[in-house]
């Protein structure tokens, strides 16, 4: 654990900000998105769950917006919608990454301070990845795993063994690529199984899809400063629309009424009299874990 106290969202936070804003007479910057609503081709073997842990979008939902059900078989060659907008978290700077666990996603922004999401597997909630800001100290191509005497006694309890290193390999959970940070205990790596990514389902670590941790891997260097937040409810203005995005309380780390939270948001952006109130409530109501619109007068993504 980092000792520092985790940022997580709360009604009286929100007006601890409005009030510095108002006082300092600035303006806060305009949110962004990444992601996008896109027609997806079913391959052989896809199915919603593994479309969830591709897209970074949980399957009930992707199976909803599409008028069927999460047991429903899919078809190679059917077309499926997937809408994988996400709100990128307030505070994240240039050669950057910023990991918000209730939403699953690693927002990675590059020296000209473009942004790019990736979905990633969090902590289990028992045994949650601690929240605070870290740097990379280590990069590692084919790792070694370093099995946690923790670790090794969780499987003795469930009747398994493991042992106690695990050499580069196909059977190696780190998968290929290893970014070790500042957190103890806590690295960013890739994984043996991508079905568990956009699951809680890690000891602590932040896991990436193969493809994506060779990609970031490519990108971040030793340095870089890095912050893993706590944020289940996300609203910005982009452009002239506002959206929001809320997922569950993952960690049952905030108290207090989501809704009233949003509220508290939208006065200090000022965005209050642009909202249709109605959207957000449902919005909060069904945790859809999607960037939604929900300016007034909008009745529909």
């Amino acid at each position: 654990m980092t000792g520092r106290r985790p940022r997580v969202v709360s009604v009286a936070a929100f007006v601890a900000m409005a009030v510095a804003i108002a006082a300092s007479g600035g303006q806060p910057s305009a949110g962004r998105i990444v992601g996008d609503v896109s027609m997806h081709v079913v391959t052989l073997g896809e199915s919603w769950r593994s479309l969830a842990a591709r897209f970074g979008v949980d399957a009930g939902v992707i199976a909803a917006d599409n008028a069927s059900d999460i047991d429903d078989l899919l078809s190679v060659g059917e077309s499926v919608r997937i809408d994988n907008r996400h709100l990128v978290p307030a505070g994240i700077g240039r050669r950057s990454i910023l990991v918000n666990l209730p939403q699953r996603m690693l927002f990675f922004a590059d020296s000209a301070n473009h942004v790019t999401g990736l979905p990633i597997a969090a902590g289990r909630a028992t045994w949650r990845t601690p929240v605070g800001a870290f740097a990379v100290e280590t990069k590692e191509r084919n790792p070694t795993w370093e099995v946690p005497v923790s670790i090794r006694e969780e499987a003795r309890r469930e009747g398994k063994s493991l042992p106690a290193v695990v050499p580069p390999g196909p059977d190696n959970p780190l998968g290929r690529f290893w970014l070790g940070l500042s957190i103890p205990n806590v690295g960013i790596h890739g994984t043996n199984a991508p079905l568990s990514i956009y699951r809680l389902a890690t000891h602590g670590c932040v896991r990436l899809h193969p493809d994506d941790i060779e990609w970031l891997f490519n990108r971040v260097e030793v340095g870089w400063p890095g912050e893993i937040v706590y944020e289940p409810v996300l609203l910005a203005a982009v452009g002239n629309e506002v959206f929001v995005e809320a997922h569950p309380d993952v960690y049952r780390r905030v108290g207090g009424d989501a809704r009233q939270q949003v509220r508290a948001r939208a006065a200090m952006l000022g965005l209050g009299a642009r909202i249709d109130w109605t959207l957000v409530d449902a919005e909060i109501e069904r945790r859809s874990g999607i960037a939604r619109l929900v300016s007034r007068l909008a009745s529909s993504d």
